[in-house]
């Protein structure tokens, strides 16, 4: 006999076909319908990109920074938003830690540091206070940060995603329009299988996807000079970006001083702007803003 499908599969199986989350499909009804909020852009911003990799530890807040400050060093009036409420890492790599003032009209202003300015949760709670917040708390803090920030005028506004694909990537892609976003992994197998999560989600709630980004691809060994694929081949995401009609946007090298710049607050860009790694994360910045219309 047939086992029966456990209860679990058939609530789950139950709720993909409800689709209780309103996520958009093809023919489905009007938005308003659904009861979703319209879309928004965000004031005083002309241009934003998500930075996404819906796993952690792949070095996505490092890219997320190199690239807010490629741009400024490019001229634009660049800033950076840290929407992961439970670990914000944007205090740490730009050296900053003071609590952010109120504008005349009740707005958190940005802290700024090496030109580009810059909003996180990690400058409201302290650095070694935890957020121990329900989901209700965290998505008014997330609108608070969308909707409640005097960024005074910005050409382009890079978020810091957190890991994942649930209620924050949501709330952020239902309530502002998105440019486009940018999904980093690194070659390493569970990597690549999140990272086709991440561009499944955009796709889902139609984001345009403006490519991939593949971070410690290569290790060159400082004394061989040899290269070394720590964490594999890059084969795979050469595959992925073809199934996905994707543009691999660059490959930023495994090097102990991306990391080591990032931990003193001082990014591979502004503290080595002439590297082959800061001349990557640039690259990144030049084709991205062709694709947004910069």
């Amino acid at each position: 006999m047939r086992p029966t499908t456990p209860r679990l599969f058939q609530v789950l199986r139950t709720l993909q076909h409800e689709n209780p989350l309103g996520l958009p499909r093809t023919g489905s009804i009007p938005r308003m319908q659904r009861g979703l909020p319209e879309r928004r852009k965000m004031k005083d911003v002309s241009k934003v990109v998500a930075v996404s990799s819906a796993k952690g530890g792949v070095g996505k807040s490092t890219v997320a920074a190199n690239l807010s400050l490629a741009f400024a060093r490019m001229g634009y009036r660049a800033g950076i938003l840290d929407t992961d409420i439970f670990g914000p890492s944007i205090p740490t790599l730009f050296d900053l830690s003071e609590e952010p003032r109120l504008s005349p009209n009740n707005q958190l202003l940005p802290l700024s540091n090496y030109g580009v300015k810059t909003m996180s949760m990690g400058y409201l709670v302290g650095e070694d206070a935890p957020v121990v917040w329900r989901g209700l708390m965290v998505m008014k803090a997330l609108q608070q940060l969308l909707h409640e920030v005097d960024w005074g005028g910005l050409d382009v506004l890079v978020l810091d995603l957190p890991p994942g694909t649930g209620d924050t990537q949501l709330t952020i892609t239902q309530q502002i329009v998105l440019d486009g976003s940018i999904i980093v992994t690194t070659p390493h197998t569970l990597a690549v299988k999140d990272a086709v999560k991440g561009i499944n989600m955009f796709k889902k709630v139609n984001v345009p996807l403006l490519g991939l980004v593949q971070n410690m691809s290569l290790f060159n060994c400082p004394h061989c000079h040899h290269h070394t694929a720590v964490f594999g081949s890059n084969e795979r995401i050469k595959e992925i970006c073809q199934q996905q009609s994707m543009d691999l946007l660059g490959d930023i090298p495994l090097h102990q001083n991306v990391g080591g710049d990032g931990q003193r607050g001082k990014p591979t860009v502004v503290s080595e702007p002439e590297s082959e790694r800061a001349q990557a994360f640039t690259s990144i910045a030049q084709q991205v803003a062709i694709k947004i219309g910069l």
